[in-house]
C-alpha cells in the first residue's frame, strides 16, 4: 500500500487529540473514499464536524457508537479497508476506581475490534498503545498490555484472510487532552501552585504530528505481528513545569497510586524479541519466526541482552529549545 487515496479508513475514538490530528493530515494530503470517525461522544463529533464538514470534505462520515457494542461495530466496519484503533479509557485514577469498566472498553472492546475486522473486508488494523503497557503497575497499563497481546495474537488465527494487525506503542503526546501541559496550565490559573509528584520524575514525549507519522509509517510498512516503538526523547516533569509556568510555585505531593517514577516502552523481558530498525524498535511476535527473518533481511538488528528502554536511562532528552518549539506549536493550536 503506497497511498491512502480511495481507501476507506475508520478511526475509533476519532474525536480525541490524535483523531483530530490524523483527520487533519488525511484531509490535507489524501482523498480517501471514506473517512469514518467512530466515537460515542456526540458533542465532540459536533465540534469536529465544524472543522471537517461533509460539505467541504465529502468523504467524511461521523458514526456514533461504542467499541463495546459488537453489532454497531459490525455496521461501522462495512466496506472499511483500514482501522486505526485509538479508543480507550486511559485516565489512571479513573481506571483504579472503575476497573471493570476499563476492562470492558480496553480489553473486551479490543477483541470486538478484532472480531469485526475478521468478519469484514478490513485489510489492516493499527492499534494505539502506551508506555504504561510495559511492565504495568496500574490497571490502565495492564488492560493495554492485554489489548496489545490480543492484537498481535490475532495474526495467528486470521486463516487465509489478507489482513494484518500491528500495535503502535508510544509515550505522552504533547498537549493531548488530560496531559501534564493542560494540568499545569489549569493549576497555574487556579492558585499558581503546580503539584509535582516527584522532582526526579521523567516521561517520554512526542508531538501529535510525530504520533501521526508513526501510524502512517505503520499503515504503509507494517507486516503484522509487530509492536512498533519510536525512538523518542525524554524530559523531566519539573523542567516542563518551569517552562510552562515559570513564575508558579512548586509543591511536591508524592507519587500517586498506579504511577511510576520513570516510564518504560520496552521491558527486559520484551527485549528478547526486540529489534532495532532505523528510528524505531520492533517487538516481534515470538510465535511468528518468519517475521523476524523478514525484518532481518530489511536490516533490523536484534538488541543486546537485558536491553530495556525507559525514560530515565534514555540517551535522548529534549533540550529547552526543542521543548519551547513544541510549546509554541501547542499555543498556536489551542
Amino acid at each position: 500500500m503506497k497511498s491512502l487515496n480511495n481507501q476507506s479508513i475508520l478511526i475509533t475514538g476519532g474525536t480525541g487529540s490524535f483523531g483530530n490530528a490524523m483527520t487533519r493530515y488525511l484531509c490535507k494530503n489524501f482523498k480517501p473514499k471514506r473517512l469514518v470517525i467512530f466515537s460515542r461522544d456526540e458533542l465532540k463529533q459536533h465540534h469536529m464536524q465544524q472543522k471537517f464538514s461533509i460539505k467541504k470534505y465529502p468523504f467524511m462520515r461521523y458514526f456514533i457508537g461504542d467499541i463495546r457494542d459488537e453489532k454497531r461495530l459490525a455496521r461501522a466496519f462495512n466496506e472499511i479497508d483500514i482501522v486505526i484503533h485509538a479508543a480507550a479509557l486511559k485516565q489512571v485514577p479513573t481506571a483504579e476506581y472503575n476497573p471493570f469498566e476499563v476492562i470492558n472498553t480496553n480489553i473486551l472492546g479490543a477483541q470486538n475490534i478484532i472480531e469485526s475486522s475478521l468478519n469484514s473486508k478490513v485489510k489492516k488494523v493499527i492499534a494505539l498503545s502506551t508506555d504504561k503497557a510495559s511492565s504495568p503497575v496500574n490497571l490502565y497499563g495492564a488492560t493495554k498490555l492485554c489489548s496489545d497481546k490480543l492484537f498481535i495474537a490475532a495474526n495467528n488465527f486470521k486463516g487465509g484472510k489478507k489482513i494484518s494487525f500491528s500495535v503502535v506503542r508510544y509515550g505522552n503526546i504533547f498537549g493531548s487532552r488530560g496531559s501534564m501541559i493542560h494540568s499545569f496550565l489549569s493549576q497555574q490559573k487556579k492558585d499558581n501552585v503546580l503539584k509535582i509528584t516527584d522532582l526526579a520524575m521523567t516521561r517520554f514525549l512526542l508531538s501529535v504530528e510525530e504520533g501521526v507519522d508513526l501510524v502512517l509509517w505503520s499503515i504503509f510498512n507494517s507486516l503484522g505481528g509487530e509492536i512498533i516503538v519510536p525512538k523518542i526523547p525524554s524530559i523531566k516533569i519539573i523542567d516542563v513545569a518551569k517552562i510552562v509556568a515559570p513564575k508558579s510555585k512548586i509543591s511536591v505531593v508524592g507519587i500517586r497510586p498506579g504511577e511510576k517514577l520513570h516510564e518504560e516502552l520496552i521491558s527486559i523481558h520484551e527485549s528478547r524479541n526486540c529489534f532495532s530498525y532505523k528510528d524505531k524498535f520492533l517487538i516481534l511476535d515470538p510465535l511468528n519466526h518468519k517475521l523476524s527473518e523478514l525484518y532481518k533481511k530489511k536490516g533490523a538488528k536484534i538488541v543486546k541482552d537485558n536491553f530495556s528502554y525507559d525514560s530515565f536511562s534514555n540517551k535522548k532528552y529534549l533540550s529547552k529549545q526543542q521543548f519551547m518549539k513544541l510549546y509554541e506549536k501547542f499555543n498556536n493550536l489551542y
